[in-house]
């Protein structure tokens, strides 16, 4: 399958130039991403870079205590990073919390291509920034938010990178991203829904009105967005 043949539905893709597209389209393999589907093993060789189209992956650090989310990666980017920059591996678990599909690329031909085009690799490199952004304002919203406005934060970030207004997300699920109990996000729910912000039913969450949830959100969300737009215009 050509990507000239279809439209591009991964942002980051799109946002390189046309010489920098056509050097890595001849390695890229379209792929379907299941659900819980692990993209790459923490502390293990990372064999594939992946460029996600529907979907959503988390990235986690796995603890003793558990898991808890230190970043998502839907359309707008690129899951395997550290091979951006140089490195083959990470200590963080990356698996699909939302199910799509995307392209994927072996990570000898991502690192022959970079080699090749200096291009390619400042653009990459802008999006590993961009990351970092969003990072720093994971950690920022959890020292100075509290659970509503982080709720309301993770519950746009999921928005922006589905398609319509229906997230597919247990109570549980939540809980272990947050890195809260399930009963705290129950009833941060139940504050969100008697807003009319959203309607929460078993394992799907519906976003009635975004304007509002990002009232809620505030200061946690918006910056880190910003950032990304900024940072990955459309290469000339």
């Amino acid at each position: 399958m050509q990507l000239q043949q279809v439209p591009i539905g991964n942002r980051l893709l799109a946002s390189l130039s046309a010489d920098d597209l056509a050097r890595l389209q001849p390695h890229l393999e379209p792929v379907s991403l299941a659900l819980r589907q692990v993209l790459i093993e923490p502390n293990t060789p990372i064999e594939h870079a992946y460029f996600p189209e529907q979907g959503m992956s988390s990235v986690t650090n796995n603890s003793s205590g558990g898991k808890i989310e230190v970043g998502v990666i839907g359309q707008e980017g690129m899951v395997g990073l550290p091979i951006v920059l140089g490195i083959d591996q990470t200590p963080y678990e990356h698996f699909m919390q939302i199910q799509g599909h995307g392209w994927r690329i072996a990570v000898q031909d991502l690192e022959q291509a970079m080699a090749q085009s200096r291009s390619l690799h400042r653009h990459l490199l802008r999006y590993v920034q961009a990351s970092h952004v969003q990072a720093s304002e994971t950690a920022f919203a959890n020292a100075n938010s509290d659970i509503e406005a982080r709720l309301a934060r993770w519950l746009l970030m999921c928005h922006d990178r589905v398609e319509g207004d229906d997230i597919p997300l247990t109570h549980e699920f939540i809980a272990m991203m947050l890195g809260v109990r399930r009963p705290g996000v129950t009833v941060a729910l139940h504050v969100l829904e008697g807003m009319r912000v959203i309607r929460a039913k078993r394992g799907l969450i519906s976003v009635l009105d975004r304007e509002k949830l990002e009232e809620l959100a505030d200061e946690a969300y918006g910056l880190s967005e910003t950032e990304y737009t900024r940072l990955m215009r459309t290469e000339a």
